[in-house]
Order: C-alpha cells, then sequence, then structure tokens
C-alpha cells in the first residue's frame, strides 16, 4: 500500500553498514503525520498533498541545512500536506538496497519515495548532481523527466544551483528559483487543486499549469536551439505551447519577520557537521563582491528585527536544548543591529552555558567589542576572515574594498585582546591574476604574524591560510570570465606553499591547507554548463560517481572521460565550458532565469573589474541600479529599529531553579 513504511525491510540491512544511526530517523522535533492527514472531498477524491524532501549529501551534512528544514516546517504546518525528509545513502547501504529490492526511503516515516506526490531536491553545489540521479534510481523514478508516468513524483529541484538548472533539465520537471516558502506553498495549491479536479489530464496537465503560473520552471516547456560552433542560438517556450513565460523570475521573501522558520530545529541522533542551533539573522548583501553568487542572487538584503532574533533564539533553543546558537547570514556582522544583538543575547544567556557564533567576520566589519560578547559564554575559538585576494590590486578587482592595513589593525586588536590564532581565507584563479598577486598571500600571512609577536609579546601565535580554486558563477560580473586552467592553479599554489615553506622565521606558525584545482573545473563545467552536459553527468553516475563533493570518492579522470566521450565529434570540450571567455553578446544557459540583476548592469561590472574600479555597498551609498529592487518588487529592509532585546534578566541554572520554585 502506498505510504507504508518499509521499515521491517530496511532494519536487517542497517547491522551490516557503517553509521546505521543515520537512517532510523525520531529525532527530536522530526515529524510522521497521517498519510491521508488532509482526508477526501465529498466526492472521494483525496486532498493530501504529499512531499519528500531531500539535501543530496549525506546526513550529517544534509540535516543541518537550514533550507530543507525549513520547508520541512512550512509544509507539516499545513492540514493538508505532509512533508518528510530522505538524505543521500552512503554507497554501502546503496549496494545492499539494491540487493535486497528495498527503494530510497524517509527517515520520518520509512515511506517509499516513489509514494510521494512530489520528491523536492535542495542544490546548494553542483557537487550533488550524482547523489540527485542515485536517489532517483534508487526510488525507481525513471532518469529521464520524459520518461515518468503518472505514478512517479513530480521532481521539484532548487537551491542556489537552481539558477541554472539546465545541466539537469532533462532529469527533472520542476525547479524553484530563489527563496522556496512561499514557493513549495504555491505548488502545494497547484497540486491540490489538480488532485481536487481528479487529475485531468495526468502529470502533463499539472507540468503545464505549473510552468503557466510562473511559480516554478519546467524545463521540458522549452526548447533550445544552438549555433554550429556549440553556442546558444535561443532558449524559448516550446512550439505550440501558450502561455509560458519567456523568463522565469526567482523568488523572493520579504518580511522575514513573517517567516521565523524553523521554530522547532531538528536535533540529529549522530554527530553532524554543525551542532548548533541557527537563525538567519538577515537574507541578502549588498556588498557587491563579484565572485560571490550568493551575495548577487540572494539580493536585496532583508532583516529580521532585533526582537524577532530573540524570540527565535528564545524558542530554539527551549525546542532544542542546544548550548550554541549561530547567527546566520552571508555577512552576520553587517546587520544593522549586530552590537545590540550580540550584546543582548549575550547578556540574556550569560552563565547558562550558551554560546553565540558567526560565519568568517568581514574584516572591516569586525571589532574586539563584537568578538568579546560572541565569546562572553567562555568560548573563545580563533577568528577567521575572509580576504579572499592576495593583493591590494586584486581586491580591487574583486570588489572586496578591504586593504592589507585594515586586516593588520583588525589582527593586531585581536591579538591584543588574547586572541592567538586566525584563519585566513583565499582564492586562486581569480579574474586578472597573476603569480605576484597569490605570492602576496604569503606576504600578508608573514604580516600577520608579526604583527600578532608584537603586540602580544609572544611567540606562539598561529595563522591558517585556507584557499582554493576559483569557480565562475551563473548572475555575477564573472559570469563572462575564463576559468584558471586544474593544472594552471596547482602550479600557483605549489609555488605559494613553497614561498610559505622557505621562510623559516614564519613557516611553523603559518598552516596551509589547499584544495587542488581539479574539482573546481568539474564544478565550472557544471554551474556554467547547458543542457548537452546532462549526457556527461550521467555517465559519470553509470560509471560509479558518487559524493564528488567528497575528496575521497571525487574522481577528476572519470569527469574528464565521461565528457571526452560525450563530447567526440562536437565543438564541444570541458575547456569550451570552463577556461573559455564568454563575450557580451553570447546568450548563456541561464539567461532565461531572471535574478532580477540586470544583464547590462552585471557586464558593466565586468568591465569596472578589469578596469580595478570598485563600487560600493548600496545600503549605504545609494542605488545603482542593479535592477533587482524595481524587477522583482522588493526594497532594502533594514534598521535600526530602535527595539532592544528584553527582558534583560539573566537566565542561569541558577536563577531558573529559583524561579521554577517560587510560588
Amino acid at each position: 500500500m502506498p505510504g507504508e513504511s518499509r521499515f521491517a525491510a530496511l532494519e536487517p540491512l542497517l547491522e551490516r553498514i557503517q553509521k546505521p544511526i543515520q537512517y532510523v530517523g525520531g529525532e527530536l522535533n522530526s515529524q510522521v503525520k497521517d498519510w491521508n492527514c488532509g482526508g477526501h472531498g465529498p466526492d472521494g477524491a483525496e486532498r493530501t498533498v504529499r512531499w519528500a524532501l531531500m539535501y543530496p549529501d549525506a546526513y550529517e551534512v544534509g540535516l543541518p541545512n537550514q533550507g530543507v528544514m525549513i520547508l520541512y516546517e512550512v509544509l507539516n504546518e499545513r492540514p493538508d500536506a505532509l512533508a518528510e525528509r530522505t538524505y543521500a545513502v552512503w554507497p554501502d547501504l546503496e549496494a545492499l538496497l539494491r540487493e535486497h529490492g528495498v527503494p530510497q526511503v524517509t527517515v520520518d516515516g520509512h515511506r517509499a519515495v516513489r509514494d510521494f506526490d512530489l520528491f523536492g531536491i535542495s542544490f546548494s553545489t553542483e557537487l550533488g548532481y550524482t547523489n540527485f540521479l542515485t536517489a532517483l534510481d534508487l526510488a525507481g523514478i525513471p532518469l529521464h523527466s520524459r520518461d515518468r508516468t503518472d505514478a512517479d513524483p513530480i521532481v521539484v529541484t532548487g537551491g542556489h544551483a537552481s539558477f541554472n538548472p539546465e545541466p539537469i533539465a532533462d532529469y527533472t520537471d520542476v525547479v524553484v528559483v530563489g527563496d522556496g516558502e512561499q514557493a513549495v506553498l504555491e505548488l502545494t495549491d497547484l497540486v491540490a487543486a489538480w488532485k481536487a479536479e481528479g487529475r485531468p489530464g495526468g502529470r502533463d496537465e499539472l507540468l503545464l499549469r505549473i510552468a503557466r503560473s510562473g511559480v516554478a520552471y519546467v524545463p521540458a516547456c522549452y526548447e533550445v536551439d544552438y549555433f554550429p560552433d556549440g553556442r546558444i542560438r535561443r532558449v524559448a517556450p516550446r512550439t505550440g505551447l501558450t502561455g509560458i513565460p519567456w523568463r522565469v523570475a526567482k523568488h523572493t521573501v520579504t518580511d522575514l519577520e513573517a517567516w521565523p522558520y524553523p521554530k522547532a530545529p531538528l536535533v540529529p541522533l549522530a554527530e553532524t557537521v554543525h551542532e548548533r542551533m541557527s537563525v538567519e539573522i538577515f537574507r541578502g548583501c549588498t556588498r557587491g563582491c563579484r565572485f560571490c553568487q550568493a551575495g548577487m542572487i540572494t539580493r536585496p538584503v532583508r532583516e529580521r528585527s532585533i526582537t524577532g532574533i530573540g524570540e527565535m533564539v528564545e524558542r530554539g533553543l527551549a525546542a532544542t536544548g542546544f548550548e550554541e546558537v549561530g547567527l546566520l547570514s552571508l555577512s552576520s556582522a553587517d546587520h544593522s543591529e549586530i552590537a545590540a544583538v550580540t550584546k543582548g543575547l549575550a547578556d540574556r544567556y550569560e552563565g547558562s552555558q550558551t554560546g553565540l557564533s558567526l560565519p568568517s567576520t568581514r574584516v572591516d566589519a569586525f571589532n574586539i567589542d563584537l568578538a568579546n560578547e560572541l565569546s562572553r559564554g567562555g568560548r573563545r575559538s580563533g577568528l577567521t576572515f575572509a580576504p579572499e585576494g592576495g593583493s591590494e590590486r586584486l581586491r580591487k578587482v574583486i570588489n572586496k574594498q578591504v586593504s592589507e592595513q585594515d586586516l593588520v589593525d583588525t589582527v593586531a586588536a585581536a591579538f591584543a585582546a588574547g586572541w592567538r590564532q586566525v584563519k585566513l581565507y583565499f582564492m586562486c584563479g581569480l579574474p586578472t591574476e597573476t603569480d605576484e598577486d597569490v605570492l602576496q598571500i604569503a606576504t600578508l600571512a608573514t604580516r600577520v604574524i608579526e604583527t600578532g609577536r608584537q603586540v602580544s609579546g609572544r611567540r606562539d601565535i598561529r595563522c591558517t591560510v585556507s584557499i582554493g580554486g576559483f569557480v565562475p558563477k551563473p548572475h555575477t560580473p564573472f559570469q563572462w570570465a575564463g576559468q584558471l586552467s586544474a593544472e594552471a592553479t596547482d602550479a600557483r599554489l605549489r609555488l605559494l606553499r613553497d614561498t610559505i615553506r622557505a621562510d623559516r622565521r614564519y613557516a611553523a606558525s603559518i598552516g596551509f591547507r589547499y584544495h587542488d584545482g581539479q574539482p573546481g573545473i568539474v564544478e565550472g563545467l557544471l554551474s556554467r554548463g547547458d543542457r548537452r552536459v546532462g549526457a556527461v553527468i550521467e555517465a559519470v553516475w553509470r560509471e560509479g560517481g558518487r559524493f564528488d563533493g567528497w575528496s575521497e570518492h571525487f574522481s577528476f579522470e572519470r569527469w574528464m572521460r565521461a565528457a571526452e566521450s560525450v563530447f567526440e565529434g562536437t565543438a564541444l570540450s570541458v575547456d569550451w565550458f570552463t577556461t573559455r571567455e564568454r563575450d557580451r553578446i553570447e546568450i548563456l544557459p541561464w539567461d532565461h532565469i531572471d535574478s532580477g540583476l540586470d544583464r547590462d548592469w552585471l557586464w558593466d561590472d565586468w568591465q569596472d573589474a578589469l578596469a580595478e574600479h570598485e563600487v560600493a555597498d548600496c545600503r549605504w551609498s545609494g542605488c545603482f541600479d542593479c535592477g533587482v529592487c524595481p524587477e522583482m518588487g522588493t526594497q532594502i529592509e533594514m534598521g535600526p529599529t530602535g527595539r532592544s532585546l528584553l527582558p534583560l534578566s539573566v537566565v542561569s541554572p541558577d536563577r531558573q531553579r529559583l524561579l521554577e520554585a517560587a510560588p
């Protein structure tokens, strides 16, 4: 029967694998709703809309994902809908599932994924595509959308990678672009209405309704023509279809106060990459870093109020028991009331063993008062900054707007205040970069160490340099740029490593972590590819490609063999998609996906990058006509609100016991 638990078939297999706990479910705040929670109409038609939600990576990475957790809550709040979760299964369980004929199931009710109405997958990185195909195959869902029948769920993809969905266009039915909270509810409404009407026209009619609504992008409703040299001639609605939009716009949730999710975050049963309760304090970024797709596609900035943040923290801690709160956003220290937020929370939870944390902090947004508030709970770890480019010239190219002196002054203040280590993030292969730009990373690291020694009077100062290859992304000013080859990236990284090691005064104090250039080339192929790249993904998957985001499972050779085979006899190659620079008039595979950013503005910003011209943050300097606010009907939403976090009384264990004992 559809919706029945398959745990009886799964359970005997779990004792034969590693980490079986990740497949059993039952986490605190998880939900298993009745399969028919929506009931039936007077005509007997069912009214329940059922979602299986997936983050296409292992449980330890997928469970803390905020996006999936939010959608899970939003959908389960509806009385006529239910949502359950599933994650990528490790190869040991995959082999056993195939051997024993057990399908991909959810971790909540252990129901077969194929029994659900919709199968939603959220991609934060393109390297999850092979895991996506594994899940489809294990679920018994045909890989290609054209082969699916009315018995198969509608496959919905989203996340940041959906801003260029073309490489998986043949494998997905529906693509949600942008914020998902409202979009999944609108899709649920469309499915509910179609089911209430008796499912007229089957899945083809449902997909057509979705496409015409503009709620999401339906790749099967569009056709792509190519020039003989491989470039795209045109992307347009299929001939004969009416009412299909030429461009599909992203969703933008405004007024985050109205969406205080997750209200009851999931608490994992097994160790995960983030052991904390997280609150998204604002969404979007207008710093204008030209390499940063996340900042570009999530515009405009939308802040939560200080009181809204306080309420989410209080509710989340009560619901989970976590002892750390992550204040998340793309640049958390840029919140207009971050000082009041951190001080208010630190006051509120002083003595309760509750710590606060921020992700990596911009150099020019950091101050010691902020750092002290974050460490007041007793946790003082190293500080993390992301200069991104080694030289001041290169930081102008990428619009980072952080000088070397800014960084030195910041770390000097930190070391003088008692910190002993910092971590610095950089990228290799940025547009216009030279060997000298990369070697400036070594110079900067040694200056950081020397500054720390001078201001602290100690020798145990540490600086860790973490560096990876740059990948140009869609909807950024660098979407036209040629990517540095893997060989050239590796050569520059070796040069930097050898330079750091050669300086005996500082080598022992500088840690050096880097990722070789090969995974970046594959990511570049997938991030800027078109529909013809889909065949490469499938070929890699059929050769055993799984968990490509994990170095121990990634095989560059497998990807290159597959690409060479698929592209043989065509004008295409891996280099054609990655290291080739595009010109202004070329139609890009994602041009029919509307992120709100004006294409001419992006091109002009690309020219500004080449001219080493910086552009200020429009939050403080006025509008630069990027197009997002008028195109999306949105505006920047930020404080200060003038509110405070009340009450500010300390919630320590001793005080809590007194309160509970009071008459």
